[in-house]
This record gives C-alpha cells, sequence and structure tokens, in this order.
C-alpha cells in the first residue's frame, strides 16, 4: 500500500479546524423573548492555512521515489545489519574462495559470531548515528574475529587492530595500566573516526577498506600509478599486497552470509536487539576481582567487556568507566554502595626511584621477586629501569587513590640484564659510596650493601671498595645500540609500504586474523 504522508496531514489539520470552530451560546428564556430575530448569514466554506501555501496533489511517481520509514522492528540484529547495507558488492573469484572457506569451517563461524554478540550493538549503534554503512560492523570479523585481546604479529591489538603509534595518533591510551586499542567504546570510536577519513579522502568505501589495511599513503600511490598509466583506480584495479587483496573480499564473503545465511547453509547464534552491556562509573580505584564480584559475574567475563585494563586494579582516576552486563550494572551499583568489608582496592602504584633488578625492587616494596613480575608482566633477565610504575601491594594505612597523572601515563620500561663479576676498586680521597656508585653508575645502596657500610659512609683513601661491574660493559651497550637499530630498521622496512600521505598517520595493518583461525 502506497502512504501520502503529506495529503493525510491535512486531513488530520482540516478536521481539527471544524472541531475548534467556535459555537454561540445558548440563550435563556428571557433574552430569547426580548431579542429581536436575525436573518441567519450563511458561513464562509472552511478553507485551512498551510504555511508555504495550499497543499498541490502529488504524482503517483513522486509518490513511488518517497522514502517511506517502515513500522516493523528489526526481527534481531542480523536482520538491522542487513537494512543498513550501503557499500556496492564486490564480485569474483576472490569473494567465491573466502565463501567457501568460511562455510567450510561452521565451528569458527559458531565462535566468532558468539563472540560478537556483546559488542555488535554498540558497533551498529555508532555506525546509524554516523550514517555509516553496516558492513562496517562486520569488519572486526576479518580484523581478529571479534577478540578484542588478539595481537598480531606486528603488534596490532584489539578487536580493530591498531597498531601502537595509529592508536596513540587516534588517542588511545596505551600505559602500564590499561591498552586502549583494546577498549570497546575508545577503540570502536577511534576506527569510525579513521574509516570516515579514509572515505572522506577517497569517496569510495571499497578503497577506503584498502587504505585502512595497507594505508592511504599507499593507496594514494597506487591510484596515482594508474591514472599516469591511463587504468581503472577502483579496488579491483589497484596493485596491492596479497594480504589488501583478500581484504575486502573476505569482508564480501561475510556480508554474503550474514545476508542470506540459508543460502550458505550457515545458522546464526541469536542476537537479541537490545544493548548487551551498559557504562557504570567508578568512584574509587577497585580490585578487577572485587569488581566481577560485587557485579556477580565471573572475572573472565567481566574482562570479556573491559579488555584494556593490564593490571588486577581499575584506577579510578584513569578509568572511570566500566562496562557490565545490562542486567548486573544496577547489582554492582548497590553492592558497591553496601560494601565495607575492607578497601576496594589491594593494589596500588610505585615508582621505581632508580634503575634496579627485580630482586631489588621486591625487597623495597617487601613481595616476593616471583608476585612483582606476576603483577606486572616482567620478563626474566631484565631491569626495572629508574622513574617506571608498578603495581604493588597497597597496606590499610593507604587512604589516597592514584592520581591522574600516575594513571594516565604511567609507564613501566625495562632493559636487558648484563652479567656482572666481582672487582674491586682502589677509593681515592674524601670519596664516598655515593661518589663511587656515580662513577661506575651503579646504584648507591647496592654499593654500601656490598661492602656492609651505611649508604652515607666514606672511605679512607686507597681503601678497597667492592663494586660488581658488568662484563665488557661498552660492548654490551653496543649489542644493545645495535640490536636497537636493527629493530627499528626492520620497522622502518615494515612501515616503508604503508605511509600515511600529508595526514602522517602511521600504520595500521597486519590483522590477527590468520592467528585466531
Amino acid at each position: 500500500m502506497k502512504l501520502y504522508p503529506i495529503a493525510g496531514v491535512a486531513l488530520l489539520l482540516w478536521l481539527a479546524g471544524c472541531a475548534n470552530i467556535s459555537q454561540p451560546a445558548t440563550p435563556t428564556a428571557a433574552q430569547a423573548a426580548t431579542a429581536p430575530v436575525a436573518t441567519p448569514t450563511p458561513l464562509a466554506p472552511l478553507v485551512p492555512v498551510f504555511p508555504g501555501g495550499p497543499l498541490q496533489p502529488i504524482t503517483a511517481g513522486q509518490a513511488a521515489s518517497q522514502d517511506v520509514t517502515g513500522m516493523q522492528v528489526p526481527a534481531d540484529l542480523w536482520d538491522r545489519i542487513r537494512r543498513g547495507f550501503k557499500m556496492n558488492d564486490l564480485e569474483g573469484d576472490l569473494v567465491r574462495q573466502q565463501e567457501q572457506w568460511y562455510t567450510s569451517r561452521p565451528d569458527y563461524i559458531q565462535r566468532m559470531t558468539e563472540r560478537s554478540s556483546k559488542y555488535l550493538f554498540h558497533i551498529v549503534e555508532e555506525l546509524e548515528r554516523r550514517n555509516m554503512p553496516s558492513e562496517l560492523a562486520l569488519l572486526p570479523f576479518i580484523e581478529s574475529a571479534f577478540n578484542p585481546q588478539a595481537v598480531s604479529s606486528a603488534r596490532a591489538a584489539g578487536m580493530w587492530q591498531f597498531m601502537p603509534a595509529t592508536g596513540t595518533y587516534f588517542e588511545l591510551k596505551q600505559n602500564v595500566f590499561r591498552d586502549d586499542r583494546r577498549d570497546v567504546l575508545a577503540s570502536t570510536r577511534a576506527a569510525l573516526d579513521y574509516l570516515q577519513k579514509l572515505y572522506g579522502m577517497f569517496g569510495d568505501w571499497q578503497l577506503a577498506l584498502a587504505a585502512y589495511n595497507w594505508g592511504e599513503g599507499s593507496v594514494g600511490r597506487a591510484i596515482a600509478k594508474n591514472r599516469k598509466m591511463g587504468l581503472g583506480t577502483t579496488y579491483a584495479d589497484l596493485n596491492m599486497p596479497n594480504e589488501t587483496r583478500y581484504y575486502v573480499p573476505k569482508l564480501q564473503a561475510v556480508k554474503n552470509i550474514i545476508a542470506s545465511p540459508e543460502s550458505y547453509r550457515t545458522e546464526l547464534p541469536l542476537i537479541e536487539n537490545h544493548p548487551y552491556f551498559q557504562s557504570v562509573t567508578v568512584t574509587r580505584d577497585i580490585d578487577v576481582e572485587l569488581a566481577s564480584r560485587l557485579a556477580g559475574i565471573k572475572v573472565e567475563d567481566f574482562k570479556a567487556l573491559n579488555p584494556s585494563m593490564k593490571r588486577p586494579v581499575i584506577l579510578a582516576a584513569g578509568t572511570p568507566e566500566i562496562l557490565l552486563p545490562w542486567d548486573n550494572a544496577h547489582v554492582f551499583q548497590r553492592n558497591f554502595e553496601a560494601y565495607t568489608t575492607g578497601q576496594y582496592a589491594s593494589w596500588t602504584a610505585w615508582s621505581a626511584p632508580a634503575t634496579m633488578t627485580v630482586t631489588e625492587a621486591a625487597r623495597r616494596i617487601g613481595m616476593s621477586e616471583n608476585e612483582l613480575r606476576a603483577a606486572n608482566t616482567i620478563p626474566p633477565r631484565m631491569l626495572i629501569k629508574g622513574g617506571s610504575v608498578l603495581v604493588v601491594p597497597r597496606t590499610p594505612q593507604q587512604q589516597q587513590d592514584v592520581t591522574s597523572h600516575v594513571a594516565d601515563n604511567g609507564q613501566l620500561n625495562l632493559a636487558p640484564e648484563v652479567t656482572t663479576r666481582r672487582s674491586t676498586v682502589r677509593a681515592g680521597k674524601r670519596e664516598t659510596v655515593a661518589s663511587i656508585a656515580r662513577r661506575y653508575g651503579l646504584n648507591p645502596q647496592e654499593v654500601a650493601g656490598w661492602n656492609s657500610v651505611a649508604a652515607t659512609a666514606a672511605f679512607k683513601a686507597g681503601q678497597q671498595v667492592v663494586v660488581f661491574l658488568p662484563v665488557r660493559a661498552h660492548a654490551g651497550r653496543a649489542t644493545v645500540r645495535e640490536h636497537a637499530g636493527r629493530t627499528a630498521a626492520r620497522g622502518t622496512a615494515r612501515a616503508s609500504g604503508h605511509a600515511r600521505g600529508s595526514a602522517k598517520v602511521p600504520a595500521r595493518r597486519q590483522t590477527a586474523s590468520a592467528k585466531q583461525r
């Protein structure tokens, strides 16, 4: 049935006008007896008045071209996604190959789609708010199989697979406490910002996706090269690496399966068309384990919604909001306010005053070396550099939460341990523990310990002082520098094909999908 909304509004307004015509008051008997009889005046026809002049009928062609908003609510989120498809379809053998790959692995599709059920509603909401194609909600299937903890061989992380530098460019915090490349809300915001930027550059979603994978500089140069040679400049025309060549066909294959699962003999899990989670404000530092318990959910479920957290404590100054399943958010707030059995957080932050071994740091903090390593993910044979921030036990006497400066900027910097050997050096005139330590780049506390003296002690001229010095220290430092140079060179070579043009956006390619498979 065709709807004519303008004519319907006109009819309603006309009827309303009829209903509001004022009627003369009924006279009393005395008034009726004395009043002169008046000749009734015929009423003028009522003409409705509309802004912009009288309405004109529309033609059948105009009616057919008007979009009429459907009144039927989508049956589920998959249906809602299908209604938002806007991208041009890609055809060809590469798409058919990817369709076959996915449909021959029903268990993989099942795991992938079930994992997506926590995040898809939010992504679709954001896409609709920005008027972007709903196909983009399927992109994390290609990037990470919807695993927010996914890390590629090139160190891209999260559902949307941001490289560290690209994450920094799009204001995704990466510090000792959290990595917003994994954060559900922050990474989705950054990914859609980036995709919108790329679409604005190329005016084509397939080229925008190629740039998301390969880099806008690379796509721009490929387009310029084809133009110079008189060739086409669409996605299918460009010469690109295999990973990028297969990138859009993978997305097209997933789109085709979602659009018509029965055609591919695939069953999609039901995902209701309503939010899975809601955001809850955290006003105090709180342990992850306690937050999960107060919300009434398992720790692994809590981490699935809050995957950016790298430590066992949530810092209110750095992560003021957490995500909880919709029905558990109120449970958490009620239990949080009623909690009176102790501190919310059993962990706090500690800054290393100088470069030291993990053993020395553990001794100062008052915990075992293994506990310190586990809480801060410190690998063996590494030194903690001065100024590094570590998570350490919080005493009952500590009432202050971690400051926003530390919560937002704390970093853990490590350096390889260098093999040392026991040596003795001769003290000069007015030599002290501090001057010996300064001469050899050592920790004064360690020098004092090696010689069983106080850190403020002085040595006699000519006295033998025990120190532990690096074996071939200069060669060791050269080795470290050479290693750093080689690493930088590899990074430059890897990113050389992915420059971001004038925008200078760092490289963000190398998906984790192969690893997830």
